[in-house]
C-alpha cells in the first residue's frame, strides 16, 4: 500500500529552449474548453495505455537517472522577458510513460518535442535510444520569489497525477494529486495520470501562471485548470471536470499525500536519535458546522481508515505544526520547513466525508498518509462532474477566526511513582491565546471516548509556551483501539480546536 517517495518525488532534471527550433513548427488553435472536450472524448472510448519509453530508459539505476539533468539555459521562456521559466523532466526509471507538453500563446499551442541535447550528463550516463515514444515525465515552474532577477523553483508536476509546491522559505514535502481512486481497497489502488499539459505563456509582469492538464485512467478521464500564484503562500485555484468510464464508488477529491513515521505519541517504536520524523503531523478539518478538528497523525501497526462525515466542508488539510529545528534535530531533511497544504472547496460539494488513510511503515522514504474528500454519492459512468477548490501551500492555513491550536500531542505509559498503572496518559499542549488570559481556572474540559474509560483531566499553564496543557488518562482495557476526543470551553463556548485521536494497541 505504501507509495515510494523516490518513485514520485525523485529526480531534479528538465529541458527547454530560449529560441527553440520548434518555434517555427505549425501550431494548432487552442481554447481551454478543448481540454474538457478531449477528456469527454477519451471517456467515450475504452481506455488505452500510452506507449512506454524504450526499455534501456526503464533499466536506469537511481544514480544513473540523477546523472542526466536539465540545462537551465534552455528553459522555456528563457531570456524572453516573461515572468516564468519552465524546466522539463526526462522519463525513465520510475516514469515509464512520457507526457506531452505544449506552450500556449495567443490562442495557439506548440508541442514541445523531446531533445536529448537539452540535457547535461556525466561521463557515466549510458548512450540511450530516442524514438517517437520519448517525451517528458513532468515540468518544473520557476519565477522570481524573494530575489530580484533570479527565478527560483516553487512547483513540480511529475508522476501519475502528483504535484507539489512550496511557500516562500519552505522545502518540498507533501504532495497533492489530481484524483485518488480506490485508495486502500483490497483489489488495489488505481493511479490516474496527467498525460498532457498546456502552459499559458505569462506576460512580463504577470504574477500567476495557468496550467491545463488532461487526466486519464482506466476508470475516468478529466480536464484540469490550475491558476497558480506563488509567494508567502503558494495558492492554486483548481477546476476539475471528470468523466467516469465506469461507476465510481470510491473517489478522492483534493487528495493529499504525506509521510508520518513517529513523534511523541509513538517515539518508543523507533531507535533513532531524532525526536520526530514526519512531513506532516496532523489532519485539520474545518467542517460544515464550523468546528475546527485536529487529528494528530499516527503510524499504525495495521492499515486504518478514519472518516469524518460532513456536509459542504469549509476546508481540510495536512499540516506541519512542528516548526523548530530542535523538534526534529535533522540538519539534512529539515522537516521543520516542510509545507502544510489546505484545501478549500468552491461551490456545493454536498454530503460526504473527509477520509484519512494511515498506512504502516518502518522507514521514512515511503509516503504513508493520504487524505481526501469522498463524496457520498457514487459517480455514475457517462455523467459529468465538476469540482472547484483552492489549494494553499502554507505554514498555517488561511482561517478567518482560528481557535487556539493544538501545538503538540504526547503519549506514554501511566505511572504512580515507580509503579505502573492501568491505561495510558495523553498530554495535549494548546498554544497561548487571549482566550487563556484568565488562566486554566476559567476553562472547562470536555473529554470523551466510547471505547475507553477516561479521567477528568488536569489543565495547567505551560510555563515554556505560555499556553495550556491538558493531561488525562485513558484505559481501553482489552480493546484494540479507542477513539478519543477532547476540547476546552469557556463560558459555555468553544475555546479550542477539537482534539481527536485514534489509539491502537
Amino acid at each position: 500500500m505504501s507509495l515510494s517517495r523516490r518513485a514520485f518525488l525523485a529526480g531534479t532534471t528538465a529541458i527547454a529552449l530560449a529560441r527553440p527550433a520548434w518555434a517555427d513548427m505549425p501550431p494548432v488553435d487552442f481554447n481551454p474548453q478543448d481540454v474538457t472536450e478531449k477528456a469527454r472524448a477519451l471517456a467515450a472510448r475504452p481506455y488505452r495505455k500510452r506507449a512506454m519509453v524504450p526499455q534501456p530508459w526503464l533499466d536506469l539505476t537511481y544514480e544513473q537517472y540523477k546523472s542526466l539533468w536539465f540545462r537551465f539555459d534552455r528553459a522555456l521562456w528563457r531570456d524572453t522577458g516573461r515572468s516564468y521559466e519552465v524546466d522539463f523532466f526526462h522519463p525513465g526509471l520510475y516514469f515509464p510513460r512520457a507526457v506531452k507538453v505544449h506552450e500556449v500563446r495567443d490562442g495557439q499551442a506548440w508541442q514541445v518535442p523531446f531533445d536529448l541535447s537539452n540535457f547535461d550528463k556525466t561521463d557515466t550516463f549510458p548512450d540511450l535510444p530516442v524514438d517517437e515514444s520519448m517525451g517528458f515525465s513532468g515540468v518544473r515552474l520557476r519565477t522570481e520569489l524573494d530575489q530580484s532577477g533570479q527565478k527560483n523553483e516553487f512547483c513540480v508536476f511529475q508522476g501519475a497525477s502528483y504535484f507539489r509546491a512550496i511557500a516562500l522559505g519552505q522545502i518540498y514535502g507533501l504532495s497533492a494529486r489530481g484524483l485518488a481512486l480506490k485508495t486502500g481497497d483490497p483489489m488495489g489502488e488505481e493511479f490516474p495520470e496527467f498525460i498532457e499539459f498546456w502552459l499559458e505563456a505569462p506576460a512580463p509582469a504577470q504574477k500567476n501562471i495557468i496550467v491545463h492538464a488532461l487526466l486519464d485512467s482506466p476508470s475516468v478521464a478529466g480536464a484540469y485548470r490550475f491558476d497558480i500564484t506563488p509567494g508567502s503562500n503558494c495558492v492554486m485555484d483548481v477546476n476539475a471536470t471528470l468523466f467516469p468510464r465506469t461507476d465510481l464508488s470510491h473517489v478522492g477529491i483534493g487528495p493529499l499525500t504525506s509521510m508520518f513515521l513517529y513523534d511523541q505519541t509513538n517515539r518508543t517504536r523507533f531507535d533513532d536519535f531524532r525526536p520526530a520524523v514526519h512531513d506532516s503531523d496532523g489532519l485539520l478539518i474545518h467542517n460544515g458546522s464550523g468546528e475546527l478538528l485536529w487529528r494528530p497523525l499516527a503510524n499504525p501497526r495495521r492499515l486504518q481508515f478514519s472518516s469524518f462525515l460532513d456536509n459542504n466542508p469549509k476546508g481540510f488539510g495536512l499540516m506541519q505544526r512542528a516548526r523548530k529545528l530542535s523538534d526534529f534535530a535533522d540538519l539534512e531533511a529539515l522537516y521543520h520547513r516542510r509545507p502544510g497544504l489546505w484545501v478549500e472547496p468552491r461551490g456545493d460539494w454536498g454530503e460526504g466525508s473527509v477520509v484519512l488513510v494511515e498506512i504502516p511503515t518502518e522507514v521514512e522514504i515511503f509516503d504513508n498518509i493520504v487524505a481526501y474528500w469522498r463524496p457520498r454519492r457514487p459517480m455514475q459512468a457517462g455523467e459529468e462532474f465538476a469540482f472547484g477548490y483552492r489549494l494553499t501551500w502554507c505554514t498555517e492555513p488561511p482561517l478567518a477566526d482560528p481557535m487556539p491550536r493544538v501545538s503538540n500531542t504526547a503519549m506514554g505509559a501511566r505511572h504512580n511513582g515507580a509503579e505502573a498503572m492501568a491505561g495510558r496518559l495523553a498530554a495535549i499542549d494548546f498554544e497561548d491565546h487571549p482566550l487563556f488570559a484568565d488562566g486554566p481556572e476559567a476553562m472547562t474540559v470536555h473529554i470523551a471516548s466510547q471505547q475507553a474509560e477516561t479521567t477528568e483531566g488536569v489543565l495547567q499553564r505551560n510555563p515554556e509556551t505560555g499556553g495550556l496543557r491538558l493531561v488525562f488518562a485513558f484505559d481501553p482495557g482489552e480493546g484494540r483501539y479507542a477513539e478519543l476526543r477532547a476540547q476546552l470551553r469557556k463560558n459555555g463556548k468553544m475555546a479550542s480546536e477539537v482534539w481527536l485521536y485514534r489509539w491502537t494497541a
